[in-house]
């Protein structure tokens, strides 16, 4: 079971202790695109974002790998009921499958395979725009086109707390992630979030960083 807050319902997955309070909420007409190697928390990040959206209507996740479970989604808080999980391996297919996707869904974290098109990916863009759906993208390859997502959420790296030497019980991960685009006003941040496995993801700090990738001020 999930964490529940006062009123009894489902905790959302990501409640950061944040002024940015839209950072980690994906907002109607914008794509977030999530960049990183597999291990850096990406896929439960991209399924939490379904979390607030899931208790208004059924979002959908496009599998491209085959191997996105519907437990996955429900630890990280998205409503059971309203989950839909679609699986489409063919590459040739996945844009034709996003965009009848995009036209009947409130929010989508779609999977991308390689070899995918810039028009394509541009015009799913302008689709998930003029539909006012809410998405993420996670690229399996190559990034996003320019001008095609409004924030990008890179996730630099995840340590694990609760095993030593291999033997343990693993207790919590603490993710890193890097937030830049034009949802952030050109302006690159460091989160550093603690997952202790619940709904609940509560952020420890944050940095300013500069273009370079150095700590500011």
């Amino acid at each position: 079971m999930g964490a529940r807050g006062l009123d009894g319902t489902r905790a959302p997955l990501l409640e950061l202790e944040t002024r940015d309070e839209g950072l980690f909420h994906l907002r109607p007409g914008r794509i977030t695109e999530l960049i990183g190697v597999p291990g850096t928390g990406l896929t439960r990040l991209g399924l939490s974002l379904l979390s607030p959206h899931s208790r208004l209507a059924p979002v959908v996740v496009l599998d491209v790998r085959g191997w996105i479970s519907p437990e996955a989604a429900w630890e990280a808080g998205v409503e059971s009921s309203n989950l839909i999980v679609v699986r489409c391996q063919e590459g040739h297919l996945w844009p034709r499958v996003a965009s009848a996707l995009l036209e009947g869904v409130r929010a989508l974290y779609a999977e991308v395979p390689p070899g995918i098109r810039d028009n394509d990916l541009r015009r799913l863009g302008a689709l998930a725009r003029a539909r006012r759906a809410a998405v993420a993208m996670r690229p399996l390859a190559q990034r996003l086109p320019a001008g095609v997502a409004h924030l990008h959420l890179r996730g630099l790296g995840v340590t694990w707390e609760g095993a030593d030497r291999g033997h343990g019980r693993l207790t919590r991960r603490r993710l890193m992630i890097e937030a830049s685009g034009r949802g952030m006003a050109g302006v690159n941040r460091r989160f550093e979030v603690d997952d202790e496995g619940t709904d609940t993801v509560r952020l420890v700090s944050d940095v300013v960083v500069d273009q370079s990738g150095r700590i500011a001020g």
